[in-house]
């Protein structure tokens, strides 16, 4: 994997904030914590990207002829089968 080189410029606040995370051991360095928050930044991303393509399908379907109890039911019961949820 390239390695690409930056420079970034915190406030005071951000600087110690940053030491601190690492003075109790969370990470060892500096480039340690911020690649976490970029790698934490990219899953968040991905997860609104779900969520976003899931909200435009639900759109696009058109007006659902279910109630909201039938599809409230539909719903348990796919979580039950998937094991989100205790039956």
């Amino acid at each position: 994997m390239t390695v690409v080189r930056k420079t970034i410029t915190l406030t005071e606040q951000q600087g110690e904030w940053v030491k601190t995370r690492i003075a109790t051991g969370d990470f060892t360095n500096d480039s340690e914590y911020f690649r976490d928050l970029i790698r934490r930044d990219q899953a968040r991303n991905a997860e609104l990207e779900v969520i976003r393509a899931a909200l435009v399908e639900g759109e696009q379907s058109g007006v659902s002829t279910r109630s909201v109890e039938d599809i409230l039911q539909a719903a348990r019961a796919r979580l039950k089968r998937d094991g989100t949820i205790p039956a």
